[in-house]
């Protein structure tokens, strides 16, 4: 499979990039309160680890992704791909765990939307950058 190495790293970055933004300035707050998170508890743990981890994790559903896509992909198809997977497959697999665990539903709007966006952010880039 041609895979452009290039745009997927790039595609994993702007997940990150989106991921800061997302749970930073956008849904910060209201992510906390909905995951039943305080600051000081979001803010700990081992950063190499999670973000090293989240990097690695990007990068594998960016490639795989542009895998899925193919080579003939375009700016516009790779955006709509995109679209449909973060929502219909990512965020709709997220709500069926979510129903069941009975988490709030801001939580799942906050992390499907992020998915959503991201995985039309991975599009985009990808048939884009042919």
């Amino acid at each position: 499979m041609d895979v452009n190495w290039l745009a997927v790293i790039a595609a994993a970055v702007s997940g990150l990039v989106l991921g800061g933004v997302w749970y930073g300035a956008l849904f910060g707050n209201a992510w906390l309160k909905a995951a039943g998170l305080s600051r000081e508890q979001a803010m700990g743990g081992n950063k190499p680890l999670m973000f090293g981890g989240t990097f690695v994790l990007s990068l594998i559903a960016s490639a795989t992704f542009a895998m899925f896509l193919g080579p003939d992909v375009n700016a516009m198809t790779g955006t709509l791909y995109g679209l449909c997977a973060g929502l219909c497959w990512v965020a709709a697999s997220y709500g069926i765990s979510y129903l069941f665990e009975r988490r709030p539903l801001a939580l799942w709007l906050i992390n499907g939307g992020y998915h959503t966006v991201q995985f039309t952010l991975i599009g985009l880039i990808l048939g884009a950058w042919r």
